[in-house]
């Protein structure tokens, strides 16, 4: 049996911490049957070969930078059936400048709300807010959050803007606090799923670090998610 081949790309943004939290789901790939391949950067998007060898790509590059070349590269073959997975900053937060890269994710982070003022101390720590994690209707039966019921995270909570060709799995809903300006509360898909062409995407946007991926029901979806999006043909 051939085995199916995952692609690791990881960069940008350090404090997304991109080595470790990948190292994190290697083995798990590895154990599933994959070959892994890593690169340190996304302009290998932009070698058709490689992608059209690839059933899976994990993607952490938070923020950072991309070819316009490596962004057709990357559409290509997720429209030709790969799957691409992805959690927080490192997926729904990358490129902001490639419009062509926002609409194949389908949400793109907008902000990550603070504490109230007199909780702050002037560190990352200012954004870690106490929220839920509600698993949806669509999400109680769909393979990858089958069986997680809602759960809680400290840790930055993302709000995202996006359209409606995602199917959502899960979601989070942000208060309306004094010390903020908006006047009622908004929720957020938190987990996703996006048929493009052939391909699948999975979007989960906890995993601010890599305690929050040790995360019981959060490294589940991921990988679960990882096994959901591969090539399916």
């Amino acid at each position: 049996m051939t085995a199916r081949s995952a692609l690791v790309v990881r960069g940008g943004w350090e404090g997304h911490h991109p080595v470790e939290a990948t190292e994190l789901f290697i083995p798990f790939l590895e154990a599933q049957g994959f070959a892994v391949e890593v690169h340190d950067s996304p302009e290998v998007y932009a070698d058709a070969t490689r992608m059209g060898e690839q059933d899976l790509v994990v993607q952490s590059v938070t923020m950072s930078q991309i070819s316009p070349e490596a962004v057709a590269g990357l559409r290509a073959a997720v429209e030709g059936g790969m799957g691409l997975v992805g959690w927080h900053g490192g997926i729904a937060d990358s490129f902001r400048n490639e419009s062509d890269y926002l609409q194949l994710i389908g949400g793109q982070f907008a902000t990550h709300p603070a504490k109230a003022p007199d909780e702050r101390a002037g560190d990352e720590s200012d954004n870690f807010l106490a929220h839920t994690i509600e698993i949806t209707e669509l999400g109680r039966s769909h393979p990858i959050t089958a069986g997680v019921d809602r759960f809680d995270l400290v840790t930055e909570q993302y709000w995202v803007l996006h359209d409606d060709l995602i199917d959502v799995l899960a979601t989070t809903t942000h208060p309306a606090p004094p010390w903020h300006p908006w006047h009622r509360t908004i929720t957020s898909p938190a987990v996703w799923t996006r048929q493009w062409g052939e391909g699948r995407i999975v979007v989960a946007t906890p995993g601010h670090s890599v305690d929050v991926l040790h995360d019981e029901n959060v490294r589940t979806i991921i990988e679960r998610g990882m096994l959901w999006a591969s090539r399916t043909a």
